[in-house]
């Protein structure tokens, strides 16, 4: 293959890749909720936590620059029927930002916060979420050599995943040696390292499929099968096209689906932790 014609398949590879990882990152239930709003002609753009460590304050801050709007937050547990904390939101200043702020009560590992805000400045109130509440998951510590690698390992996995579908498509002659290094970080990220983080957030190893209902356990066994089959296709014959751009396929398919989605919470009746979409 050429120089140039490889500079071309990795560049498609590159763009593909940072796509799926932006969509991903822009959909899971873990990362900032973003909300655009108006109050009095003022724009606010605001992120809204959805996740936190335990141990560390779980603040949720509105940047302002009119100290005349005032906010109130309004919280509960998560699938609890009690009623809703309310609680004026105060008017802080960090490294010359000025912001309203208020803490949520911390929760056991997997145990979730619901709250909304409402904004206001005189007569002019602007309800954030009301009619859907932002729900914030309480986690454990993840040490950083085991989540860094972890990261780096799965970002590495769809890197490669996507130069062996090209390849494939290309008619390359490299596509078994970028299935082979699927296989091998898939693994390594998603079924070692993966538990592990999930070991050290919500006290499981696993809780996918035969134990739980978490889909991002199920998503990744359920890719690292395909490429497994890919792998022993590729073994026997070197320029099989189609297993490859098959498990190419499921491994988007798998990042399509928000991380998290389905994940480990806790049920404050029985004080165990549940999977699975309910």
């Amino acid at each position: 293959m050429s120089k140039s014609k490889s500079f071309l398949l990795w560049t498609i590879t590159v763009v593909i890749t940072i796509s799926a990882m932006f969509y991903q990152r822009m959909t899971g239930p873990t990362y900032p909720k973003k909300v655009n709003i108006e109050l009095a002609g003022q724009q606010y753009k605001l992120k809204l936590l959805r996740s936190n460590e335990i141990g560390s304050p779980c603040d949720i801050k509105i940047p302002i620059e009119d100290t005349d709007v005032k906010a109130i937050i309004f919280y509960k547990r998560y699938k609890v029927n009690e009623e809703w904390t309310k609680e004026e939101m105060l008017l802080k200043t960090e490294d010359d930002k000025t912001f309203l702020s208020a803490t949520l009560p911390e929760q056991p590992s997997a145990g979730k916060v619901e709250y909304r805000i409402e904004l206001y400045k005189g007569n002019e109130k602007v309800n954030i979420t009301k009619d859907e509440p932002v729900v914030v998951r309480f986690k454990g510590f993840v040490p950083r050599y085991i989540l860094i690698p972890h990261i780096i390992f799965m970002i590495i996995s769809l890197i490669v995943a996507t130069r062996a579908g090209v390849e494939a498509l290309a008619n390359g002659d490299k596509t078994r040696k970028f299935a082979t290094l699927t296989l091998i970080a898939l693994g390594i990220g998603g079924l070692i390292l993966g538990p592990l983080v999930q070991l050290y957030a919500f006290g499981e190893l696993w809780t996918g499929w035969p134990f739980g209902g978490d889909w991002t356990d199920n998503k990744t066994i359920f890719a690292w099968i395909f490429w497994l089959v890919a792998f022993v296709v590729l073994k026997k014959n070197p320029h099989n096209k189609l297993w490859p751009i098959i498990a190419t396929i499921v491994i988007f398919a798998m990042y399509m689906i928000p991380h998290s989605m389905g994940g480990s919470e806790l049920d404050n009746e029985t004080g165990k932790i549940e999977t699975g979409l309910k």
